[in-house]
């Protein structure tokens, strides 16, 4: 039986490259950079070595990507107490593999904390928007006496992430940057064997406590984790450091390592940008349960406890519902007849998961490519928030040829590594959970009810009068920060200016007098929607008495209910009570928020810029004075 350790090692999740050296050849001769960007980042989705790695890190180079191209620059600052040079390829061809370019600055060599206090260092001058720190453990636990008692431990412990602390907000003080911090390898040696978990001083039990104090921090701080200790745990710390490396070159990762150490951390850069998938897609016969349902028959289907493959089965439907409870949306895609795939789910008894689970559920004879793109419609969210699992590899290269933007898990033969593979795929990292997140699949499970109820309405209008809205809102609150801070960073559709904040930034925001922040929450006669809408003004630096509408984002599932008309309402109100005349605002075309192009113009605003070229920016002006409130189905129950 195949293990999974190599698999993932190698991310077999990703397909193995048919013609690597064809492919960047062609990338290097295409004579644009947006078109050299694209080929590159078609590649990259691939299963590449270290090797490969480097080479397509040096085709990429250092390009500039053009506006509205759908690749972002990220700047990623990497302070360390060992090499980590050889790891910037792997971080910049995984970032690639997110449609991001990562721009990254290596600080000197275990002087980060001179590197942060000089403000006259090349990382000063870098001015990163991440600082990712990557040190190692031998500072913290060094001149600890093997005898030493637990409470000399912690004490020891807790000066070094007292320092972290320090370096944290230095890093935040300094640049406004989202501090990630690595965790602690233990590439100790075993010094009483078993024994070593009972002993406070041991180095191993040491590491152990360094991290889960460290942890502890990093969650108080708002500081992310890149978790490279439970990766070194599930891999064998062999895989992850060399003894005959560190003495050398002082590298902590080795080479080997590099292709998932670079992915984790894309991972993370990509979820804090909210460039997470948000849905899980299944198929059905042979990957929720084995054998075909049309053919075999409800008591042919293998699944349930007494068989390796029952089991397995049951395995993945059981992790799919706790992606489901922590917020990801589950939808089924499947080549047959809907009576009959429905009936498993509520006649099986073995089944787990149930019709309900599934905000969409498209199971017909139709190309998967297509109601992929129906599912993506129906949810309203973009093809790039799908992971597509299927068992059958056909259909997952017809998918991935059709819609490169969804990301298709090469699954391993064996089921019984389908969640290993999925989950090593790291598909849906998040940097927080909400209790909004908590909500959400139940939350689109009841968008299909609004649907119904859009389906037998006469009109729109008969629609959001049944639908019975109200809208609670408010300025932004410390309660409020962390979905404040995901929303404004996932969300790319309705997002005119696609300014990204950390929780630091929408604190100070939300405290700053001069700002007006509001956060909108929308109920109706199916539930409650969440906080789905943020709306950030501030002072315009040249009209005291103008308003620059700064940020404005809405999450995807209440588009098309007037909100956006409600909450210009509110907005005006607000500002007129300081006494402001005008509201300028700016849209900045980008290739997800095509949606919204004719926002401004529908809520009044005139062009203030003709001339603006055709990627934009382009700007707009509303004057408060002229401005009468759009009448809407929506009723307030906050102030």
């Amino acid at each position: 039986m195949q293990s999974d350790m190599p698999r993932r090692l190698t991310m077999g999740w990703l397909p193995a490259p048919s013609d690597f050296r064809g492919h960047l050849r062609a990338a290097l001769e295409t004579p644009t950079v947006a078109e050299r960007l694209e080929k590159l980042a078609f590649l990259a989705q691939h299963r590449l070595g270290f090797l490969e790695t480097i080479q397509l890190d040096r085709a990429l180079g250092q390009p500039d990507p053009e506006p509205g191209s759908g690749f972002s620059i990220v700047r990623l600052a990497i302070l360390a107490s060992s090499t980590v040079d050889h790891l910037v390829p792997a971080i910049r061809v995984a970032g690639l593999r997110r449609r991001l370019v990562v721009d990254v600055h290596i600080g000197t060599y275990g002087q980060h904390r001179q590197d942060l206090l000089d403000p006259a260092s090349p990382l000063h001058k870098f001015s990163p928007q991440m600082v990712l720190f990557s040190l190692t453990a031998r500072e913290a636990i060094a001149g600890v006496p093997v005898t030493a008692k637990m409470a000399e431990v912690d004490e020891a412990i807790e000066r070094s992430v007292d320092e972290l602390r320090f370096l944290w907000k230095k890093a935040r003080e300094t640049f406004k940057a989202t501090v990630i911090q690595q965790t602690f390898l233990d590439i100790t040696d075993p010094l009483f064997g078993s024994h070593d978990r009972l002993v406070a001083a041991a180095p191993s039990r040491m590491v152990a406590r360094l991290n889960d104090l460290m942890s502890e921090a990093a969650a108080s701080e708002g500081v992310l984790l890149l978790d490279v200790a439970r990766a070194s745990e599930g891999d064998g710390i062999g895989a992850w450091f060399d003894a005959g490396r560190w003495m050398q070159a002082k590298m902590e990762i080795a080479p080997p390592a590099a292709p998932l150490y670079g992915d984790l951390v894309a991972r993370i850069v990509a979820a804090q940008r909210g460039m997470s998938k948000k849905c899980l897609v299944l198929d059905l016969d042979n990957t929720l349960w084995s054998g075909v349902i049309g053919d075999d028959g409800l008591e042919g289907i293998v699944l349930g406890e007494g068989s390796a493959a029952g089991e397995a089965h049951l395995a993945l439907q059981r992790y799919a519902l706790q992606l489901k409870a922590r917020g990801v949306i589950l939808a089924v895609c499947s080549k047959n007849d809907t009576t009959i795939a429905e009936a498993v789910f509520r006649d099986h008894p073995e089944m787990l998961l149930r019709r309900a689970d599934f905000a969409a559920f498209v199971a017909n004879w139709e190309d998967k490519a297509a109601n992929l793109k129906t599912i993506a419609g129906r949810l309203n969210i973009g093809l790039d928030s799908l992971v597509f699992v299927d068992d059958n590899p056909v259909e997952r290269a017809r998918v991935r040829e059709s819609l490169p933007m969804v990301a298709v898990p090469e699954l391993p033969e064996d089921v019984a590594y389908y969640v290993g593979c999925l989950a090593n795929a790291g598909y849906f990292e998040t940097v927080s959970f909400t209790p909004d997140d908590q909500l959400r699949a139940e939350q689109y499970a009841a968008n299909t009810e609004r649907e119904a109820l859009l389906g037998s309405s006469e009109s729109v209008d008969d629609f959001l009068r049944g639908l019975r809205m109200s809208v609670v809102f408010g300025p932004v609150k410390a309660v409020d920060l962390s979905r404040v801070t995901q929303l404004i960073n996932k969300t790319n559709q309705f997002n005119p200016t696609t300014r990204r904040y950390t929780t630091e930034e929408v604190e100070a925001i939300a405290a700053a007098p001069e700002m007006i922040s509001l956060q909108f929450r929308l109920l109706d006669r199916f539930g409650d929607n969440g906080l789905i809408s943020i709306l950030i003004l501030r002072p315009d630096p040249e009209q005291a008495d103008v308003l620059q509408i700064d940020t404005w984002v809405m999450s995807c599932r209440v588009f098309g209910r007037e909100l956006e008309f409600e909450a210009m309402n509110i907005a005006v109100e607000a500002a007129r009570r300081r006494g402001v005349r005008a509201f300028r605002a700016n849209y900045i075309p980008t290739k997800k928020n095509a949606v919204i192009r004719d926002l401004y113009p529908r809520l009044g605003f005139s062009r203030a810029n003709a001339e603006a070229p055709a990627d934009g920016p382009i700007q707009w002006h509303l004057n408060l004075t002229e401005y009468v409130g759009r009448k809407t189905h929506i009723d307030r129950l906050g102030k």
